[in-house]
């Protein structure tokens, strides 16, 4: 049996204080909507077709590199660089590029994520 994939649909991100992360995300993408979850008091963001939830940090998940990276497409990765470290972003990683004429670079959140 094979398991067909559409896609990411939902990167979940770890926290100490999930409501100053969900505002953080909010300013780091521009183009992020806020939903609520009907009949919870759970809120996301909306980007494109990904869902970023952004979750308290527990026994079993802590904020920090733990082996995943998301790599987000943006058209200038100058300008996101700047706004993202403008909002308390650390460059981990790159600027490099790499294939064709790509470039990639890592951040990290305030929490270290």
């Amino acid at each position: 049996m094979q398991m067909h994939v559409d896609g990411v649909c939902t990167v979940m991100v770890h926290v100490p204080l999930p409501a100053q992360g969900l505002a953080w995300y909010e300013q780091a993408f521009s183009n992020a909507i806020r939903q609520r979850i009907e009949g919870q008091a759970f809120e996301y963001l909306q980007v494109g077709d990904v869902r970023i939830e952004v979750v308290n940090t527990d026994q079993k998940v802590a904020s920090g590199p733990a082996g995943t990276v998301v790599y987000w497409k943006v058209e200038n990765i100058t300008q996101a660089l700047a706004h993202l470290q403008s909002l308390g972003a650390k460059l981990y990683r790159g600027p490099m590029a790499i294939e064709d004429t790509h470039s990639m670079c890592q951040v990290q959140d305030p929490w270290g994520n």
